[in-house]
């Protein structure tokens, strides 16, 4: 529809008062609040936010005063300029969530991290010679006490240890590993794939469910370097079962000259049923029954930061420790002020629940859990309003991270259902758009926040005030 000339008029005329009426440029940056945002961004970042906003408003015909213009360039710029990794309540009911972060490390370990960033350190600087040192000195010894091995090293994550491993012994040759530990690890990684990667040939024996003494010796040849066996932390397989021990495979590989690797995966350097948890195969053990080679994670069992552990004969440490690959994934100076905080921890195993945080969630008690629940329930209740309801119920976590995938922890949570059908991924992500976002998970028709790793109730209370809900 055409619209008559006084009309047209009439719509510049509009859209000229309008621009008319927007601050200027040199008028906004003279303005204090201005003043402060440069300093915190920059001039160029506070212009370009300010540019933005003025055609906004420009484009909407909207009037703005200087005031409310540089209000919204501060909200703008303070988006912008937040940190996308952010501390989150977890409460998926799963303790070291690989997509969480795992393992929270113990006041001492974060200081000492903190500290290593914070200034000069003697990461490869050997202080009783003046010469250069090794960075992993700074944990070697801890990792051999701790788990009787002759010699030890580290790198970023236990995928790295074995890619690490079987490419220092194993490149262009053979690896020998039963089809039943071809497992697949966080992130679509697969052992297959990492063993291609190390630059070896895989080969497989035995079958899914049973893999004798007998398969190993007989995949034996000129090419084969290396025995590798995968401790499954991520699945289980019940039923029609055999497998060979570790002791059987060491002896094997003793006999024919060949080095014998085990990655644990998860790892532990304490039985965890002293706390009554779930036993896993510890690194010593492991060690004991004639393994060579053992990797581990840090972050998962352990309870530290996230790397990869190589742990057994010196001579085989030293080879890889020669791997120019060696360079490429060591260890951070912060990561390895934390792991070295944090393995001293393990002389005093009675004291280790109250000291390593994943640990001490774990063991948290369902009496425990239930407390929490009754604490919360009300003012959870009174937050949501009566579209809402919450109530205490039994449910059960896990340990997460590949670590004991089949035992599962009683725990409590707190059930949020709406009074009415729908609303509930709206309310999840309400949770999730707090200041410190909150992750639970929906599970049959109910938002479920379990309880076993909520720690600090008053953050998390403090915060329910600012839940946006379309009541």
């Amino acid at each position: 529809m055409a619209h008559s000339p006084r009309e047209v008029k009439r719509s510049r005329q509009n859209v000229a008062d309008v621009r008319r009426r927007l601050p200027s440029m040199d008028r906004l940056l003279c303005h204090a609040e201005a003043a402060s945002l440069i300093d915190r961004y920059g001039r160029e970042r506070v212009r370009a936010a300010l540019r933005a906003e003025l055609a906004q408003l420009r484009s909407d015909q909207r009037p703005g005063s200087s005031e409310r213009v540089l209000e919204a360039c501060s909200d703008q710029l303070r988006r912008e300029f937040a940190p996308s990794l952010r501390p989150v309540f977890n409460l998926t009911g799963t303790v070291l969530h690989t997509n969480l972060g795992r393992a929270s490390l113990p006041d001492g370990a974060v200081s000492a991290a903190a500290q290593a960033f914070a200034a000069p350190t003697n990461l490869e600087y050997d202080l009783a010679s003046g010469r250069r040192g090794e960075r992993d000195d700074h944990v070697r010894a801890w990792l051999c006490r701790l788990t009787g091995a002759e010699s030890a090293t580290v790198v970023n994550n236990n995928a790295a240890a074995v890619l690490l491993v079987a490419n220092t012994l194993a490149r262009r040759r053979e690896v020998v590993v039963s089809r039943g530990e071809l497992v697949e690890i966080g992130g679509s990684f697969r052992i297959p794939e990492i063993i291609a990667s190390a630059g070896c040939r895989l080969r497989e024996i035995g079958t899914t469910n049973r893999t004798r003494i007998t398969d190993y010796s007989s995949a034996i040849g000129p090419r084969t370097a290396l025995l590798l066996k995968v401790h499954p932390s991520n699945y289980e397989i019940r039923g029609f079962t055999e497998g060979a021990t570790y002791a059987e495979v060491a002896m094997l590989a003793r006999s024919r000259g060949l080095p014998f690797a085990v990655d644990l995966g998860s790892g532990t350097l304490v039985d965890l049923a002293r706390f009554g948890l779930p036993r896993e195969p510890t690194v010593s053990e492991t060690i004991t029954a004639g393994a060579d080679l053992v990797t581990f994670s840090g972050d998962k069992l352990l309870g530290g930061p996230q790397a990869g552990v190589i742990v057994g004969r010196a001579n085989l440490v030293g080879r890889i420790n020669c791997n120019p690959l060696k360079r490429a994934l060591r260890l951070d100076k912060a990561r390895l002020a934390a792991l070295a905080e944090i393995l001293p921890l393990y002389a005093n195993p009675d004291r280790l629940c109250e000291r390593l945080p994943g640990l001490r969630q774990m063991k948290r008690t369902e009496a425990e859990l239930e407390e929490v629940g009754r604490r919360l329930e009300a003012r959870v209740a009174a937050a949501l309003g009566p579209a809402w309801m919450v109530e205490v119920r039994p449910s059960w976590s896990q340990i997460g991270s590949g670590a004991l995938p089949i035992d599962r922890l009683p725990s409590r949570s707190l059930d949020i259902r709406p009074a009415r059908r729908g609303g509930l991924m709206r309310l999840a992500e309400a949770f999730r758009a707090l200041p410190i976002p909150v992750i639970g998970r929906i599970h049959e028709g109910r938002l479920r926040l379990d309880l076993r790793c909520l720690e600090d109730e008053a953050a998390f209370l403090a915060q329910l005030p600012l839940l946006r809900l379309n009541r």
